[in-house]
Protein backbone atom coordinates (compact mmCIF):
# COMPACT_ATOMS: atom_id res chain seq x y z
CA UNK A 1 0.00 0.00 0.00
CA UNK A 2 2.95 2.30 -0.90
CA UNK A 3 0.79 4.88 -3.06
CA UNK A 4 -2.06 5.04 -0.10
CA UNK A 5 0.58 5.81 2.77
CA UNK A 6 1.94 8.72 0.79
CA UNK A 7 -1.44 9.97 -0.67
CA UNK A 8 -3.86 9.42 2.70
CA UNK A 9 -1.71 8.28 5.54
CA UNK A 10 -4.39 8.81 7.50
CA UNK A 11 -6.48 6.27 5.98
CA UNK A 12 -3.88 3.86 5.30
CA UNK A 13 -2.83 4.31 9.61
CA UNK A 14 -6.66 3.20 9.94
CA UNK A 15 -6.21 0.55 7.50
CA UNK A 16 -3.23 -1.11 9.40
CA UNK A 17 -4.98 -0.45 13.05
CA UNK A 18 -8.31 -2.79 11.66
CA UNK A 19 -5.79 -5.31 10.34
CA UNK A 20 -3.59 -5.62 13.41
CA UNK A 21 -7.19 -5.43 15.31
CA UNK A 22 -8.38 -8.80 12.77
CA UNK A 23 -5.10 -10.48 13.22
CA UNK A 24 -5.09 -10.00 17.17
CA UNK A 25 -8.80 -10.58 17.78
CA UNK A 26 -10.70 -13.49 17.49
CA UNK A 27 -13.56 -13.26 15.36
CA UNK A 28 -16.86 -14.80 16.72
CA UNK A 29 -19.76 -12.63 14.80
CA UNK A 30 -22.01 -15.05 12.86
CA UNK A 31 -22.05 -13.43 9.70
CA UNK A 32 -18.14 -12.42 9.85
CA UNK A 33 -15.64 -13.89 8.07
CA UNK A 34 -11.79 -13.70 6.19
CA UNK A 35 -11.61 -13.98 2.49
CA UNK A 36 -8.62 -15.09 0.45
CA UNK A 37 -5.81 -12.70 -0.78
CA UNK A 38 -7.26 -13.74 -4.41
CA UNK A 39 -10.54 -12.07 -3.54
CA UNK A 40 -9.12 -9.14 -2.02
CA UNK A 41 -6.89 -8.69 -5.43
CA UNK A 42 -10.11 -9.30 -7.59
CA UNK A 43 -12.17 -6.39 -5.32
CA UNK A 44 -9.02 -3.86 -5.64
CA UNK A 45 -8.81 -4.44 -9.99
CA UNK A 46 -9.84 -1.98 -12.43
CA UNK A 47 -12.92 -3.64 -12.58
CA UNK A 48 -14.03 -0.95 -10.36
CA UNK A 49 -13.53 1.95 -12.56
CA UNK A 50 -15.98 0.46 -15.18
CA UNK A 51 -19.77 1.75 -15.42
CA UNK A 52 -22.00 -1.45 -16.54
CA UNK A 53 -25.76 -1.35 -16.53
CA UNK A 54 -27.50 -3.93 -18.09
CA UNK A 55 -26.55 -7.79 -18.62
CA UNK A 56 -23.81 -9.84 -20.74
CA UNK A 57 -24.80 -8.92 -24.07
CA UNK A 58 -27.59 -6.34 -23.40
CA UNK A 59 -24.77 -3.36 -21.71
CA UNK A 60 -26.17 0.41 -22.06
CA UNK A 61 -22.51 1.81 -22.57
CA UNK A 62 -19.60 0.37 -24.72
CA UNK A 63 -16.10 -1.42 -23.65
CA UNK A 64 -18.05 -4.40 -22.20
CA UNK A 65 -16.12 -7.25 -23.52
CA UNK A 66 -14.32 -8.24 -20.08
CA UNK A 67 -17.03 -7.23 -17.83
CA UNK A 68 -19.50 -9.58 -19.62
CA UNK A 69 -16.64 -12.16 -19.46
CA UNK A 70 -16.09 -11.97 -16.06
CA UNK A 71 -19.79 -11.28 -15.01
CA UNK A 72 -21.02 -14.65 -16.99
CA UNK A 73 -18.01 -16.33 -15.21
CA UNK A 74 -19.70 -15.32 -12.32
CA UNK A 75 -22.87 -16.57 -13.19
CA UNK A 76 -21.83 -20.28 -14.26
CA UNK A 77 -19.97 -20.65 -11.30
CA UNK A 78 -22.74 -19.48 -9.14
CA UNK A 79 -25.08 -22.25 -11.00
CA UNK A 80 -23.09 -24.94 -10.90
CA UNK A 81 -21.65 -24.56 -7.23
CA UNK A 82 -25.59 -24.82 -6.01
CA UNK A 83 -27.21 -26.56 -8.96
CA UNK A 84 -29.28 -23.23 -9.60
CA UNK A 85 -31.28 -22.80 -13.05
CA UNK A 86 -30.32 -18.95 -13.27
CA UNK A 87 -28.50 -16.64 -10.86
CA UNK A 88 -28.26 -12.95 -10.98
CA UNK A 89 -25.40 -11.68 -9.22
CA UNK A 90 -25.74 -7.97 -9.47
CA UNK A 91 -27.11 -7.12 -5.94
CA UNK A 92 -25.22 -4.94 -3.87
CA UNK A 93 -25.87 -7.05 -0.72
CA UNK A 94 -28.49 -9.28 1.08
CA UNK A 95 -31.08 -6.75 1.94
CA UNK A 96 -31.36 -5.14 -1.56
CA UNK A 97 -31.26 -8.80 -3.17
CA UNK A 98 -34.23 -9.24 -0.46
CA UNK A 99 -36.37 -6.24 -1.61
CA UNK A 100 -35.52 -6.72 -5.74
CA UNK A 101 -37.74 -10.22 -5.32
CA UNK A 102 -40.04 -8.40 -3.29
CA UNK A 103 -40.77 -6.34 -6.12
CA UNK A 104 -40.40 -9.01 -8.62
CA UNK A 105 -43.21 -10.71 -7.55
CA UNK A 106 -45.27 -8.82 -5.27
CA UNK A 107 -47.25 -6.14 -5.60
CA UNK A 108 -47.81 -3.53 -2.93
CA UNK A 109 -49.70 -4.49 0.16
CA UNK A 110 -49.54 -8.25 -0.78
CA UNK A 111 -49.08 -10.59 2.02
CA UNK A 112 -45.69 -12.02 2.47
CA UNK A 113 -45.32 -14.66 5.53
CA UNK A 114 -41.85 -14.75 7.69
CA UNK A 115 -39.91 -15.60 10.40
CA UNK A 116 -40.12 -12.89 13.22
CA UNK A 117 -37.66 -10.94 13.82
CA UNK A 118 -36.83 -12.14 17.43
CA UNK A 119 -36.80 -15.72 16.60
CA UNK A 120 -34.50 -15.38 14.83
CA UNK A 121 -35.90 -13.68 11.94
CA UNK A 122 -34.05 -11.04 9.71
CA UNK A 123 -34.81 -7.06 9.84
CA UNK A 124 -35.31 -7.41 5.89
CA UNK A 125 -37.98 -10.33 6.67
CA UNK A 126 -40.46 -7.69 7.78
CA UNK A 127 -39.55 -5.89 11.05
CA UNK A 128 -41.53 -2.62 11.50
CA UNK A 129 -38.93 -0.50 10.85
CA UNK A 130 -37.66 -1.49 7.51
CA UNK A 131 -39.21 -0.29 3.81
CA UNK A 132 -40.60 -3.73 2.65
CA UNK A 133 -42.65 -3.72 5.79
CA UNK A 134 -43.94 -0.27 4.85
CA UNK A 135 -44.82 -1.51 1.37
CA UNK A 136 -46.00 -4.97 1.89
CA UNK A 137 -48.27 -6.76 4.46
CA UNK A 138 -46.00 -9.07 6.49
CA UNK A 139 -47.61 -11.72 8.66
CA UNK A 140 -44.92 -13.61 11.24
CA UNK A 141 -44.36 -17.04 12.36
CA UNK A 142 -42.66 -18.12 15.28
CA UNK A 143 -40.60 -20.84 17.45
CA UNK A 144 -42.59 -23.42 20.16
CA UNK A 145 -40.88 -23.92 23.34
CA UNK A 146 -38.57 -26.05 22.72
CA UNK A 147 -37.22 -23.73 19.91
CA UNK A 148 -38.48 -25.37 17.11
CA UNK A 149 -40.43 -23.43 14.21
CA UNK A 150 -44.35 -24.55 15.21
CA UNK A 151 -44.89 -25.81 11.45
CA UNK A 152 -48.51 -26.61 12.77
CA UNK A 153 -48.90 -22.72 13.88
CA UNK A 154 -46.97 -21.89 10.07
CA UNK A 155 -49.41 -24.09 8.47
CA UNK A 156 -52.74 -22.38 10.31
CA UNK A 157 -51.37 -18.86 9.84
CA UNK A 158 -51.02 -19.38 5.91
CA UNK A 159 -54.11 -21.25 5.36
CA UNK A 160 -55.91 -18.04 7.44
CA UNK A 161 -53.94 -15.37 5.82
CA UNK A 162 -53.13 -17.00 2.13
CA UNK A 163 -49.72 -15.28 1.45
CA UNK A 164 -48.83 -14.47 -1.77
CA UNK A 165 -45.17 -15.55 -0.84
CA UNK A 166 -44.14 -17.36 1.93
CA UNK A 167 -40.32 -16.65 3.35
CA UNK A 168 -37.86 -18.67 5.05
CA UNK A 169 -34.51 -18.16 6.17
CA UNK A 170 -33.37 -16.52 9.08
CA UNK A 171 -30.49 -14.13 11.26
CA UNK A 172 -30.17 -16.16 14.09
CA UNK A 173 -32.31 -19.04 14.13
CA UNK A 174 -29.99 -22.16 14.89
CA UNK A 175 -31.71 -24.71 13.86
CA UNK A 176 -32.09 -26.53 10.27
CA UNK A 177 -35.33 -25.78 8.53
CA UNK A 178 -37.51 -28.62 7.24
CA UNK A 179 -37.85 -27.78 3.74
CA UNK A 180 -40.72 -30.32 2.82
CA UNK A 181 -43.03 -29.21 5.13
CA UNK A 182 -42.66 -25.61 4.60
CA UNK A 183 -42.91 -26.25 0.84
CA UNK A 184 -46.16 -28.20 1.55
CA UNK A 185 -47.94 -25.60 3.93
CA UNK A 186 -46.69 -23.20 0.61
CA UNK A 187 -48.23 -25.26 -1.62
CA UNK A 188 -51.73 -25.49 -0.29
CA UNK A 189 -51.99 -22.01 -0.51
CA UNK A 190 -50.33 -22.02 -3.95
CA UNK A 191 -47.58 -19.00 -2.51
CA UNK A 192 -44.13 -18.49 -4.46
CA UNK A 193 -41.46 -19.86 -1.81
CA UNK A 194 -38.33 -18.01 -1.02
CA UNK A 195 -35.32 -19.17 1.15
CA UNK A 196 -33.27 -16.76 2.19
CA UNK A 197 -29.82 -18.44 2.87
CA UNK A 198 -27.59 -16.13 3.26
CA UNK A 199 -25.92 -17.31 7.09
CA UNK A 200 -25.84 -20.80 5.59
CA UNK A 201 -24.57 -20.37 1.77
CA UNK A 202 -21.01 -21.95 2.64
CA UNK A 203 -22.56 -24.65 4.55
CA UNK A 204 -24.38 -25.72 1.81
CA UNK A 205 -21.66 -25.02 -0.97
CA UNK A 206 -19.73 -27.15 1.30
CA UNK A 207 -22.56 -29.99 0.89
CA UNK A 208 -22.61 -29.87 5.21
CA UNK A 209 -26.46 -28.75 4.75
CA UNK A 210 -29.27 -29.69 2.39
CA UNK A 211 -29.20 -27.61 -0.61
CA UNK A 212 -32.74 -25.75 -0.47
CA UNK A 213 -32.16 -24.42 -4.10
CA UNK A 214 -33.95 -27.63 -6.36
CA UNK A 215 -36.90 -26.83 -4.25
CA UNK A 216 -37.51 -23.02 -3.54
CA UNK A 217 -38.71 -21.13 -6.50
CA UNK A 218 -36.27 -18.01 -5.33
CA UNK A 219 -33.22 -17.89 -2.81
CA UNK A 220 -31.47 -15.08 -1.68
CA UNK A 221 -28.16 -15.10 -0.18
CA UNK A 222 -25.00 -13.00 0.50
CA UNK A 223 -21.70 -13.90 -0.54
CA UNK A 224 -19.83 -13.17 2.42
CA UNK A 225 -20.85 -14.98 5.60
CA UNK A 226 -19.94 -18.54 5.43
CA UNK A 227 -19.31 -18.58 1.82
CA UNK A 228 -16.49 -16.15 2.16
CA UNK A 229 -16.29 -14.58 -0.76
CA UNK A 230 -16.60 -10.10 -1.15
CA UNK A 231 -19.45 -8.47 0.75
CA UNK A 232 -22.44 -8.54 -1.87
CA UNK A 233 -25.86 -10.52 -2.82
CA UNK A 234 -26.99 -12.61 -5.27
CA UNK A 235 -30.44 -14.38 -6.07
CA UNK A 236 -30.86 -17.53 -7.61
CA UNK A 237 -34.47 -18.93 -8.78
CA UNK A 238 -36.18 -21.37 -11.10
CA UNK A 239 -36.15 -20.54 -14.77
CA UNK A 240 -39.90 -19.16 -14.81
CA UNK A 241 -38.71 -16.24 -12.46
CA UNK A 242 -36.15 -15.31 -14.18
CA UNK A 243 -37.11 -12.33 -16.50
CA UNK A 244 -39.17 -10.74 -13.57
CA UNK A 245 -36.11 -11.29 -11.06
CA UNK A 246 -33.67 -9.52 -13.82
CA UNK A 247 -35.58 -6.69 -14.55
CA UNK A 248 -36.71 -5.65 -10.70
CA UNK A 249 -33.02 -6.13 -10.24
CA UNK A 250 -32.04 -3.38 -13.30
CA UNK A 251 -33.41 -1.17 -14.21
CA UNK A 252 -35.54 -1.76 -11.24
CA UNK A 253 -34.24 -1.30 -8.08
CA UNK A 254 -30.02 -0.62 -8.60
CA UNK A 255 -28.19 1.19 -11.46
CA UNK A 256 -24.47 0.25 -12.48
CA UNK A 257 -23.61 -3.28 -10.94
CA UNK A 258 -19.82 -3.35 -8.97
CA UNK A 259 -18.15 -5.24 -11.44
CA UNK A 260 -14.90 -5.40 -8.86
CA UNK A 261 -17.02 -7.18 -6.40
CA UNK A 262 -18.60 -9.38 -9.10
CA UNK A 263 -15.15 -10.17 -10.03
CA UNK A 264 -14.19 -11.21 -6.71
CA UNK A 265 -17.64 -13.06 -6.08
CA UNK A 266 -16.47 -15.17 -9.59
CA UNK A 267 -13.48 -15.95 -7.50
CA UNK A 268 -14.75 -16.85 -4.49
CA UNK A 269 -17.64 -19.80 -5.93
CA UNK A 270 -14.14 -20.89 -8.02
CA UNK A 271 -12.41 -21.52 -4.69
CA UNK A 272 -15.98 -22.80 -3.26
CA UNK A 273 -16.35 -25.39 -5.85
CA UNK A 274 -12.98 -26.91 -4.48
CA UNK A 275 -12.36 -29.85 -2.41
CA UNK A 276 -10.94 -27.78 0.74
CA UNK A 277 -14.37 -25.93 0.69
CA UNK A 278 -15.83 -29.11 1.88
CA UNK A 279 -13.78 -30.07 4.61
CA UNK A 280 -14.01 -26.41 5.97
CA UNK A 281 -17.60 -26.47 5.69
CA UNK A 282 -17.61 -29.85 7.73
CA UNK A 283 -15.25 -28.23 10.40
CA UNK A 284 -17.70 -25.69 11.00
CA UNK A 285 -20.66 -27.78 11.98
CA UNK A 286 -18.20 -29.71 14.26
CA UNK A 287 -16.52 -26.47 15.91
CA UNK A 288 -20.31 -24.73 16.54
CA UNK A 289 -21.15 -28.45 18.20
CA UNK A 290 -18.29 -28.20 20.59
CA UNK A 291 -19.19 -24.82 21.09
CA UNK A 292 -22.73 -25.58 22.05
CA UNK A 293 -21.86 -28.14 24.68
CA UNK A 294 -18.66 -26.70 26.49
CA UNK A 295 -21.48 -23.26 26.66
CA UNK A 296 -24.20 -25.85 28.35
CA UNK A 297 -21.49 -27.22 30.41
CA UNK A 298 -20.97 -23.42 31.83
CA UNK A 299 -24.54 -23.06 32.34
CA UNK A 300 -25.05 -20.79 29.82
CA UNK A 301 -28.97 -21.29 28.70
CA UNK A 302 -29.10 -22.11 24.24
CA UNK A 303 -32.13 -20.98 22.40
CA UNK A 304 -33.53 -23.01 20.29
CA UNK A 305 -32.26 -26.00 22.10
CA UNK A 306 -28.90 -25.90 20.66
CA UNK A 307 -27.77 -25.62 16.73
CA UNK A 308 -27.38 -27.05 13.78
CA UNK A 309 -25.72 -24.88 11.45
CA UNK A 310 -22.47 -22.26 12.40
CA UNK A 311 -24.03 -20.31 15.34
CA UNK A 312 -25.30 -20.24 18.49
CA UNK A 313 -27.55 -18.15 20.23
CA UNK A 314 -27.15 -17.32 24.14
CA UNK A 315 -29.33 -16.12 26.65
CA UNK A 316 -26.88 -14.14 28.71
CA UNK A 317 -29.04 -12.32 30.84
CA UNK A 318 -31.39 -15.42 32.26
CA UNK A 319 -28.19 -17.29 32.73
CA UNK A 320 -25.53 -15.10 34.14
CA UNK A 321 -27.54 -12.00 35.06
CA UNK A 322 -25.65 -10.24 32.27
CA UNK A 323 -27.32 -8.24 29.29
CA UNK A 324 -26.19 -8.50 26.22
CA UNK A 325 -24.82 -5.23 25.61
CA UNK A 326 -22.43 -6.04 28.81
CA UNK A 327 -20.93 -9.29 27.39
CA UNK A 328 -20.59 -7.97 24.33
CA UNK A 329 -18.31 -4.89 25.89
CA UNK A 330 -17.02 -7.39 28.35
CA UNK A 331 -16.06 -9.69 25.46
CA UNK A 332 -14.37 -6.80 23.33
CA UNK A 333 -11.87 -6.32 26.43
CA UNK A 334 -10.50 -9.77 25.92
CA UNK A 335 -10.27 -9.30 21.81
CA UNK A 336 -13.54 -11.79 21.38
CA UNK A 337 -15.65 -9.99 19.41
CA UNK A 338 -19.70 -11.21 19.28
CA UNK A 339 -23.08 -9.52 18.68
CA UNK A 340 -25.45 -9.08 21.21
CA UNK A 341 -29.03 -10.48 19.70
CA UNK A 342 -32.42 -10.05 21.08
CA UNK A 343 -33.87 -14.03 22.03
CA UNK A 344 -37.39 -14.93 21.44
CA UNK A 345 -40.10 -12.28 22.93
CA UNK A 346 -37.20 -10.87 24.80
CA UNK A 347 -38.51 -7.97 26.63
CA UNK A 348 -35.49 -5.67 26.64
CA UNK A 349 -34.59 -3.70 23.89
CA UNK A 350 -32.71 -4.41 20.80
CA UNK A 351 -29.97 -1.84 21.64
CA UNK A 352 -29.86 -3.88 25.08
CA UNK A 353 -31.40 -7.43 24.82
CA UNK A 354 -31.02 -10.50 26.62
CA UNK A 355 -28.58 -12.41 24.34
CA UNK A 356 -25.44 -12.62 22.45
CA UNK A 357 -25.00 -14.22 19.09
CA UNK A 358 -21.70 -16.43 18.68
CA UNK A 359 -20.49 -17.80 15.04
CA UNK A 360 -17.24 -20.41 14.29
CA UNK A 361 -16.84 -19.55 10.45
CA UNK A 362 -14.24 -16.98 10.77
CA UNK A 363 -12.27 -18.92 13.42
CA UNK A 364 -12.81 -22.09 11.23
CA UNK A 365 -11.00 -19.93 8.14
CA UNK A 366 -8.28 -19.95 10.60
CA UNK A 367 -7.31 -23.30 11.28
CA UNK A 368 -9.12 -23.14 14.87
CA UNK A 369 -10.92 -26.68 15.91
CA UNK A 370 -11.94 -28.76 19.14
CA UNK A 371 -8.88 -27.65 21.02
CA UNK A 372 -9.20 -23.81 20.37
CA UNK A 373 -13.16 -23.98 20.76
CA UNK A 374 -13.10 -25.34 24.18
CA UNK A 375 -10.73 -22.75 25.21
CA UNK A 376 -12.53 -20.03 23.50
CA UNK A 377 -15.52 -21.31 25.49
CA UNK A 378 -13.77 -21.40 29.02
CA UNK A 379 -12.54 -17.41 27.66
CA UNK A 380 -16.15 -16.43 27.10
CA UNK A 381 -17.40 -17.76 30.21
CA UNK A 382 -14.72 -16.13 32.51
CA UNK A 383 -14.53 -12.95 30.97
CA UNK A 384 -18.50 -12.76 31.54
CA UNK A 385 -18.65 -13.79 35.12
CA UNK A 386 -15.53 -11.36 35.86
CA UNK A 387 -16.21 -8.86 33.41
CA UNK A 388 -15.21 -5.97 36.37
CA UNK A 389 -12.26 -7.74 36.98
CA UNK A 390 -9.83 -5.74 35.10
CA UNK A 391 -6.60 -7.82 35.74
CA UNK A 392 -8.60 -11.19 34.71
CA UNK A 393 -10.04 -9.60 31.27
CA UNK A 394 -6.44 -8.28 30.76
CA UNK A 395 -4.51 -11.51 31.50
CA UNK A 396 -7.12 -13.51 29.21
CA UNK A 397 -6.48 -10.67 26.70
CA UNK A 398 -3.03 -11.64 26.28
CA UNK A 399 -4.27 -15.81 26.12
CA UNK A 400 -6.32 -14.58 22.75
CA UNK A 401 -3.26 -12.67 21.49
CA UNK A 402 -1.24 -15.55 21.75
CA UNK A 403 -3.71 -17.59 20.14
CA UNK A 404 -4.51 -15.85 17.41
CA UNK A 405 -1.01 -15.08 16.06
CA UNK A 406 -0.36 -19.59 15.85
CA UNK A 407 -3.58 -19.16 13.85
CA UNK A 408 -2.91 -15.83 11.99
CA UNK A 409 -5.61 -14.44 8.91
Amino acid sequence: MTKLAKNDPQVYKLIKKETKRQQEGMELIASENYVSKAVLEALASVFTNKYSEGYPGKRYYGGQPYTDAVEILAIERAKKLFSAEHANVQPHSGAPANMIVYSAVLKPGDKVLGMDFSHGGHLTHGHPVTLSAKIYNFIRYKTKADGLIDYEELEQIALREKPKLMLAGFSSYTRQIDYKKFLDIAKKVGAITMFDMAHIAGLIAGKALPNPIPHFDIVTTTTHKTLRGPRGGMILCKKEFAQVIDKACFPGFQGGPHMNNIAAKAVAFKEALGPSFKVYAGQILKNAKVLENELRNYGFKLMFGGTDNHMILVDVFGSKGVTGKEAETALDEIGITINKNMIPDDPRSPMDPSGIRIGVPAITTRGMKKKEVKQIAQWINSAIENRNNEIILNKIHKEVIKMCKRFPI
